[in-house]
């Protein structure tokens, strides 16, 4: 995932709409010393808002997952982000990210202060510009060693470090492997190989988010005729394939162009996919 800049924010907050980036977290909120806190990403982008309602459906499992309890139900949270939108310039790119928090609570979060906040934010869809990715020493976790079924800010700052000490390297991000040493995924998006005309990418085995835009991909390259196989994946393979491409949120579908000391084209595959997401987008108006 991009770096996201808070450019021409607005934040849902207490009932009222503010700017700038207002503070909510006190210094002995659960939240701030104990990480119990979770958000998710949407986008909006060019008159479009594609798959809105899944992730304000997501943010609500998300909280449900760490021990909070929601004060709003995905159908209020997709109401306000809908109004937010319009507050912004028609066609504005913008990223829209639910949070849930805990004020108060033991070693666990008390449910019942639970908090919610809407963040809208101006940030531009990256273009498809490719990066470099390398092998990651770190390991994604599993279910029984963190909550990896919820977009738990706790996880992030595993990802970080993976991410940092790939770009200590010289690449952009890093391919992280399961407990098994089998591929999971990127620090912050989902991994595609395509081989042969097959776009592979890695079954979800509960140490990875099965992503939105990853299970959209899916049906959209079904659909177009693109065989498609969700399994185990190893690193060899992702260093053998023809093509490789990420899948998330913020940028929806990006090329990989290198891994390791091996240059990789903008292919086929990649393209047809990229192009099959903005198609969909465009029938999700915002």
């Amino acid at each position: 995932m991009a770096e996201v800049k808070v450019v021409n924010a607005r934040h849902y907050l207490d009932g009222e709409w503010l700017t700038g980036n207002p503070a909510a977290l006190g210094l002995w909120d659960h939240a701030t010393w104990l990480g119990s806190a979770v958000f998710d990403g949407a986008r909006a982008f060019d008159g479009m808002a594609p798959d809105l309602d899944l992730h304000c459906q997501r943010a609500i499992r998300s909280a449900h997952a760490l021990g909070l309890e929601p004060p709003v139900s995905a159908q209020e949270i997709e109401r306000l982000a809908r109004k937010g939108i319009k507050l912004f310039e028609p066609g504005t790119h913008l990223y829209i990210r639910p949070f849930f928090w805990a004020a108060d609570g033991d070693i666990h979060p008390d449910p019942a202060t639970t908090r919610f906040a809407l963040s809208i934010a101006e940030a531009p869809v990256p273009e498809p510009k490719g990066f470099r990715v390398t092998l990651s020493p770190l390991r994604r976790p599993t279910q029984e060693t963190a909550p990896t079924d919820a977009k738990a800010v706790a996880l992030y700052a595993h990802s970080g470090r993976a991410n940092a000490e790939a770009k200590k390297r010289g690449f952009d991000d890093a391919v992280m492997l399961d407990q098994l040493g089998n591929v999971a995924e990127l620090t912050a998006s989902n991994l595609w190989i395509v081989k042969d005309g097959t776009a592979i990418t890695p079954i979800p085995n509960g140490t990875f988010l099965n992503g939105l835009t990853r299970q959209r991909l899916v049906k959209l390259l079904k659909a177009d005729g693109i065989p498609v196989v969700e399994r185990t994946v190893t690193y060899d393979e992702v260093m053998q394939a023809d093509e490789a491409f990420a899948s998330g949120n913020y940028s929806k579908v990006q090329p990989i162009n290198g891994i390791e000391g091996r240059n990789l084209a903008y292919g086929p595959i990649t393209q047809r996919a990229r192009a099959l997401y903005w198609q969909f987008a465009k029938t999700q108006p915002s």
